[in-house]
């Protein structure tokens, strides 16, 4: 047995900590790489949950849409008389049409102006799965009035609080005039800042250019035992080609493959992900080549004394390890302080889950690690001539 095993000398630990400065270099590079990825994939997968917000929180288990829509900021109309031929279906037990396009909503405190999200239904048919929005949808019964969105952003205006506070909120959308009869929870994505939701008859009101018989997404409902792909394969073969069918999963990815594929937001944000990796990387293999550099004498010696160049090579190894975890935690803790601040100014769901967590420290240890093998290079390349 040789003398590491018997004396268990935590070699690796020893040889970081002597130079705590070099240490601390070390460890801000790695969270600083960390932070940067957890910052990059947060804003990447914030946003496709946030592009995906509204169509989670729609009571439906299929959707219909246009083929010619390519996501939630460009939708096209279709017949809503193809809506109403699926009730011949055995299995469908509801159904609901839905207006949604981009308005100018006038802020009612400073008068400027800015697109808001509408959708117009029918406040007798189901929309959300909210069990309480039925009660606020009676409201909408009366011509001119609109659910505002609380989680909007605050360039709309204090509606929130003014509501709340019993005053009349009376504003223009799309320069008529509408009031805000009661408040919904939705929240911003990256393509609309804000929403709100009126009857199909005020949504007419207020883009007369929409055709009464056009709607831009059709939302139906189907019996609990029904299996909704064969149900939408069954609508499919029995509806025209003017109308595209989706389950509510197929709807929400449709809408995230668009960002996914379609935008370069997406590939940025990965991107700058990469970046801080290959930085961390650079970082890391500086300190452990250094580190192995300033130490081959001892490492001769070590070895003259029985230790053998796998035990070397298992020290610069477990100093890696000891790096990625040590730089990792703060990088996790100040990760989830910074999506708290994105999430409370910009109201997007830029939130930390089990999945980025543990994927970003699989990137941090394979960061070190990887390090630790380039920077053992130099110990097994080494000249014993050159060093002594």
């Amino acid at each position: 047995m040789n003398i590491l095993s018997k004396r268990r000398i935590p070699l690796a630990w020893l040889l970081l900590t002597r130079q705590p400065l070099r240490l601390f270099v070390a460890l801000s590079g790695i969270c600083f790489a960390g932070i940067l990825m957890f910052m990059q994939l947060g804003f990447r997968d914030g946003l496709f949950d946030a592009s995906v917000t509204i169509h989670k929180l729609f009571n439906a288990d299929l959707v219909l849409m246009s083929p010619r829509s390519m996501s939630s900021i460009s939708m096209s109309g279709f017949p809503k008389r193809r809506l109403i031929q699926t009730r011949a279906h055995k299995d469908v037990i509801g159904t609901t049409a839905v207006n949604w396009n981009f308005l100018l909503w006038r802020n009612p405190e400073t008068l400027s102006t800015r697109a808001i999200l509408a959708m117009g239904f029918e406040p007798s048919e189901s929309l959300l799965i909210d069990s309480d929005f039925s009660l606020k949808a009676e409201y909408l019964k009366n011509k001119g009035r609109v659910l505002f969105d609380v989680l909007s952003r605050p360039e709309f205006g204090p509606i929130e609080q003014w509501f709340s506070n019993g005053r009349k909120v009376d504003t223009e959308v799309a320069g008529k005039k509408v009031r805000v009869s009661g408040l919904v929870s939705l929240g911003p994505s990256f393509g609309a800042d804000g929403n709100i939701i009126t009857s199909r008859e005020t949504f007419l009101q207020l883009l007369p250019s929409t055709p009464p018989g056009s709607i831009e997404i059709g939302l139906v409902r189907i019996n609990k035992n029904a299996n909704p792909l064969k149900v939408a394969n069954s609508l499919k073969n029995n509806l025209p080609d003017d109308v595209k069918i989706f389950t509510k999963d197929q709807f929400i990815e449709f809408e995230k493959n668009y960002w996914r594929t379609s935008t370069a937001i997406g590939f940025i944000f990965t991107f700058g992900a990469g970046i801080g990796f290959i930085v961390g990387c650079v970082i890391v293999y500086q300190i452990l080549y250094s580190d192995v550099s300033d130490h081959l004498p001892e490492y001769a010696t070590l070895m003259a004394m029985g230790y053998s160049i796998k035990n070397l090579l298992g020290v610069v190894a477990r100093e890696g390890i000891f790096l990625a975890i040590l730089g990792y935690l703060p990088a996790y803790f100040s990760g989830q302080g910074l999506y708290l601040l994105v999430r409370n100014s910009t109201k997007l769901p830029v939130a930390m889950n089990n999945e980025r967590a543990l994927l970003i420290f699989i990137l941090i240890l394979i960061m070190c690690m990887g390090s630790a093998c380039v920077a053992m290079k130099r110990l097994i390349d080494a000249d014993p001539a050159d060093i002594f």
